[in-house]
């Protein structure tokens, strides 16, 4: 027999937390959304969210996590207040990201891995910007276990790679080119601008030249 839950039950969709405890921790947990938002911008059904509160369990508002940074597969992209996983086919978000602040307790860090590993997460990851430190989880018959060498890992879901070098953690696309900042965006996007640009000059400054020989041009001649 089915079970009706109340449909009074309140699911937050804050935890009265902040998203970051400083501007370093914030700035990583952009650095992974924003990529990883742009990595799966052409697949439509790739969730990726961050700092959203997980309901893993209806009825149970209390059981709950917002993890830093989430990647769902198979789950379509569009807002939403929080992840309720029965609404979402039940579906356990694979990839989870967590940026440590100073904030943070070994406690906590333990109660979140026990968490992830309980609900179904494939894979958990761990960055400490101020100490250089990452850390690895691979769910493996069942369980999330530690990954041993991480240095050079690359994420079997995701495609990214991950190299830790001794001053800092840099990620890759499954291509080879680096996760930038919204800065270095910018600045990749106004260099492509000007590229092509100027590549638009040169093909009329020829086009000009040849009309002048006259050698017809075709319209389609780039």
């Amino acid at each position: 027999m089915k079970i009706s839950l109340d449909r009074n039950i309140v699911y937050p969709d804050s935890d009265g937390k902040p998203m970051a405890d400083n501007t370093k921790q914030f700035r990583w947990i952009v650095l992974f959304k924003e990529n990883l938002e742009c990595l799966f911008a052409d697949n439509p059904n790739v969730f990726v969210a961050g700092d959203l509160l997980w309901y893993p369990v209806e009825g149970s508002p209390e059981i709950r996590v917002a993890p830093d940074v989430f990647v769902v597969f198979d789950r379509p992209k569009g807002d939403r207040g929080s992840y309720q996983q029965w609404k979402e086919n039940n579906i356990t978000p694979q990839v989870v990201f967590e940026i440590l602040s100073p904030g943070n307790t070994y406690k906590e860090m333990v109660k979140k891995q026990q968490f992830y590993d309980k609900y179904g997460v494939e894979e958990y990851y761990i960055y400490d910007p101020d100490d250089n430190e990452l850390t690895g989880f691979q769910r493996i018959e069942g369980n999330l276990e530690l990954i041993d060498n991480i240095t050079d890992w690359t994420s079997p879901r995701l495609g990214i790679r991950f190299v830790l070098t001794e001053d800092t953690l840099k990620v890759y696309y499954p291509n080879g080119q680096p996760f930038l900042t919204t800065i270095e965006f910018n600045e990749k996007a106004t260099q492509e601008k000007l590229r092509a640009d100027r590549t638009q000059l040169e093909n009329d400054r020829l086009r000009q030249l040849l009309q002048q020989a006259g050698i017809d041009i075709p319209d389609d001649y780039n």
